[in-house]
């Protein structure tokens, strides 16, 4: 099953930090690709593919124009739809028709005031906690439902850093000396 994270409605200068942290939650709890709709910021694109390049994986981000087109063809090749809301159904009571469905997997972020077809077009409104909160706490705990607890263990692909767990200060690993960060 493929991951995807549609981020509605980024806005350039309000919401570049919350959108970088929605890539990065991402892609660390096991998506392969976020599309980013609303202003398009190249700028963040690259600042993400640039961490991409330092940590590792095979994850990628893209600007998408018109994001209805991308969810109708999302539905047209069989994917299924996740809309995280805090007015949908509660994530833990959902999560195992979301994986058994065996479908690829786009998962939608809001941004500002989410449209109604975004909620209509969904297979399933979902909500982490019937309460207002981060996006990217949403995501993360979504994921880390989908995925089992699996993304404590992923390995990321060539990368130049990697952190070594120790209880105590800092251990990274620095495989390609070569590559000046």
């Amino acid at each position: 099953m493929k991951v995807h994270v549609l981020r509605l409605d980024h806005r350039i200068g309000r919401d570049t930090r919350i959108t970088t942290h929605v890539c990065l939650t991402a892609r660390a709890f096991g998506a392969d690709k976020v599309w980013l709709s609303g202003e398009e910021d190249t700028h963040l694109m690259d600042t993400v593919m640039d961490i991409v390049d330092r940590w590792g994986g095979n994850f990628h981000v893209e600007y998408v124009k018109n994001y209805l087109s991308l969810i109708k063809h999302w539905q047209s090749v069989g994917g299924r739809i996740v809309h995280l809301t805090m007015y949908g159904e509660q994530a833990n009571e959902i999560i195992d028709e979301v994986k058994e469905c065996g479908r690829d997997i786009l998962i939608i972020v809001g941004g500002s005031k989410v449209p109604s077809k975004v909620y209509k077009n969904a297979t399933w409104n979902v909500s982490v906690t019937n309460q207002p909160h981060s996006e990217v706490a949403a995501l993360a705990v979504f994921q880390h439902l989908l995925m089992d607890g699996k993304e404590f263990n992923l390995d990321f692909e060539d990368p130049v850093f990697e952190i070594v767990p120790t209880l105590h200060g800092k251990n990274v690993n620095i495989h390609d000396e070569n590559k000046h960060y």
